[in-house]
């Protein structure tokens, strides 16, 4: 009897380490999470870590959050959730909201979502079977660092524009091989920079400065920040796949971070003027690896991969809106997409804005 007690014991024991929720609070202790309250400037990029762990950046802070949501799992494993925005107002009790990205936890299959709303900004988790939650950062397990040589928080101008740059000192981030890539401007002459820190945070370099032959523009151009990326093995070489406004795909090695402090992008294409990339996955297919690209104009594109070691720069101009450089074809079925995230090997989780009505969240077979 004795012994068959402690085999049950035993059996608990392990299905409970199993857990999500189990291996959340152990990674909170892994990573030298702390408890402490959270308090958000601003709404930017999400991704997620080891262990479910959530990578905030908040841009008017300039720092990465790492939480510990402690995500558990629900039924269901596609989304379909209609009147997305009135769903988040009523779960904040407010009258209008804006999101400003997506990610899904891959251990549990839950939505997160990075909102403001009346001048407060926070993350909404979103499940399959349509709940729609606050996600309380109040005494939540977590770390944070800031950014290096951050810009300042202040309206500049630049030309004929004038913007503050701190708002887009973090536009994308990604975790990969033990380490938070971040996307976004610096301050000083060639802003546009790429940050890498480890994780846990235990150091932080100053990053690098990016060039890239802008086609559209027919120019070399260090002052316009990435706007979504992925990282992506480029023949054997760990590289990010990086859209820009107007709109350059360029590849870059991450190999020589440490090594140099500016590289130059390898522009590989033009994918056409007056267009801003909002959001971009990686996924595989038959075999063959995609990149799948939401922006604002032209509708969600997957790009081919074919080649992309031996693709060669653009390095001439691409004038009246035309394109260049790696193919691709526009997913028409995919009309409206602003947000979307990998969901699974065969679907992907997209947030979908028609011109007129209101947002959806739903769950898509990868074209």
């Amino acid at each position: 009897m004795r012994q068959t007690l402690t085999l049950l014991s035993l059996a608990l024991l392990a299905t409970i380490s199993m857990s999500p929720q189990f291996a959340q609070v152990n990674a909170a202790e892994l990573y030298g999470l702390k408890h402490s309250t959270v308090e958000l400037k601003s709404g930017g990029p999400l991704a997620f870590g080891p262990s479910g762990i959530l990578f905030i950046g908040d841009p008017q802070a300039a720092k990465i959050y790492a939480v510990n949501t402690e995500d558990e799992n629900t039924t269901g494993n596609s989304f379909d959730v209609e009147n997305l925005e009135g769903k988040i107002e009523s779960a904040l009790n407010v009258n209008e909201v804006s999101i400003a990205d997506l990610a899904v936890n891959p251990e549990t299959g839950n939505a997160f979502l990075s909102v403001t709303s009346d001048g407060e900004s926070g993350i909404i988790r979103v499940s399959p079977d349509g709940s729609v939650a606050p996600l309380s950062l109040d005494k939540i397990a977590n770390a944070s660092v800031s950014l290096p040589n951050a810009p300042e928080d202040k309206v500049v101008q630049r030309g004929r524009r004038k913007s503050n740059p701190r708002s887009n000192s973090i536009t994308d981030l990604a975790y990969t091989a033990g380490r938070i890539l971040v996307a976004g401007l610096a301050a000083g002459e060639a802003p546009s920079s790429v940050r890498e820190f480890d994780f846990p945070f235990t150091k932080s370099g100053e990053g690098f400065r990016v060039e890239i032959f802008h086609a559209a523009h027919g120019r070399s151009e260090n002052y316009a920040p990435i706007q979504t990326f992925v990282p992506f093995n480029i023949g054997g070489e760990p590289s990010l796949l990086a859209g820009y406004t107007c709109t350059p795909l360029v590849k870059i090695p991450i190999t020589k971070l440490a090594s140099q402090d500016k590289i130059q992008g390898t522009t590989i294409a033009e994918l056409g003027n007056r267009n801003r990339p909002l959001d971009m996955i990686v996924y595989s297919q038959h075999g063959k690896a995609f990149v799948l690209m939401a922006n604002s104009a032209r509708g969600v594109m997957k790009i081919s991969t074919d080649n992309l070691e031996n693709a060669k720069a653009l390095t001439e101009r691409v004038s009246n809106g035309g394109v260049a450089g790696q193919s691709y074809e526009t997913i028409d079925t995919l009309d409206g997409v602003v947000q979307l995230d990998k969901l699974s090997d065969t679907h992907a989780l997209v947030v979908i804005q028609p011109e007129q009505g209101p947002m959806t969240l739903k769950s898509v077979q990868l074209p």
